[in-house]
């Protein structure tokens, strides 16, 4: 496997984001009163909880959203490794539909994306749900830069949470193992074959048909440039493949509302076989969301008014 590498003085501009110190400090638990290197970070805190702690130790951003199944798979790792690290770096977790802003200021495409941010500079370290062996030797190289700009502190707290060995952790489903092995190698044709074969034996298996849907996402975008894709919808506004891709790109990099919306608009312009085929979509990105998700509720009630 080759090093990792990255840029250690990324083009983002977290400027904008500052804003004098508030809130609790960094690495303090999350409402527990333990120690914890893992927080939830928000537009509000993010200059304390990251830009301030990165002048002691690196800070690690997690990317993440409820919907996407990768990130689930990918979180845990960073929370483990970051305690078998004791407060080494600390793990920031940033929710990118309740945090857009923060999504925005570091141009995140698709997620799960993880930065880093050593001394109030980010520093892109990966994009996916990586095998946990090679998020490591991001990491191990993350701390060589740190050290090199004289970063060797901790993250303050008491003694580091428990680590459970990986041989102790409660055991999954074993049904979906083949699907998660698949996405960790970044197989998605063998992933979406698991996920298919899954359902043929349990249709109706809301978590395969969701992760089928997840994965069907991340194969239809994977190939595309995305500046071309933007150029292209920009451009035919009722192309119904521009704005299908279009409105993929938006959902992947969490702007979920500005893919429905895209959608619905051309649900409203269009009919026969191409609106049927924009409504087939938008539908699809419904059920990838959730249901449950108010931003769904209320595209429903949109796309309804468009068809009628």
């Amino acid at each position: 496997m080759s090093q990792p590498t990255f840029n250690p003085h990324g083009a983002v501009d977290l400027s904008s984001l500052a804003r004098p110190a508030s809130g609790p400090a960094a690495g303090s638990a999350a409402g527990d009163g333990t120690a914890s290197f893992v927080v939830d970070v928000t537009e509000a805190d993010f200059q304390d909880r990251v830009i301030e702690t990165s002048m002691t130790v690196p800070v690690v951003i997690d990317f993440w959203a409820d919907w996407c199944g990768p990130c689930k798979q990918l979180s845990p790792v960073l929370e483990r490794l970051a305690a078998a690290d004791g407060g080494r770096w600390l793990l920031a977790k940033i929710d990118v539909d309740a945090q857009p802003r923060l999504g925005q200021a570091f141009q995140v495409q698709g997620i799960p994306a993880v930065f880093a941010v050593v001394k109030g500079q980010p520093v892109p370290l990966f994009q996916g749900a990586l095998p946990e062996a090679q998020v490591r030797q991001y990491l191990d190289e993350l701390l060589k830069l740190a050290e090199s700009h004289g970063l060797t502190g901790r993250v303050p707290g008491d003694a580091p949470p428990e680590v459970v060995p990986a041989d102790e952790e409660p055991a999954g489903d074993p049904r979906y193992d083949e699907a998660y092995d698949a996405i960790e190698r970044g197989d998605l044709d063998a992933a979406a074959a698991a996920y298919r074969s899954l359902l043929e034996s349990t249709p109706g298996d809301a978590d395969a048909q969701a992760g089928l849907g997840q994965v069907e996402l991340l194969r239809r975008t994977q190939s595309l440039d995305e500046r071309a894709v933007r150029a292209a919808a920009a451009d035919r506004p009722d192309d119904v493949e521009a704005q299908c891709q279009a409105a993929d790109l938006d959902l992947l990099g969490g702007h979920v509302e500005d893919a429905f919306v895209r959608l619905v608009e051309l649900v409203r312009r269009t009919s026969g076989a191409e609106r049927d085929r924009a409504r087939t979509h938008l539908v699809g990105l419904f059920d990838l969301v959730g249901n449950q998700d108010d931003r769904v509720a209320a595209a429903r009630t949109a796309l309804a008014n468009a068809l009628f």
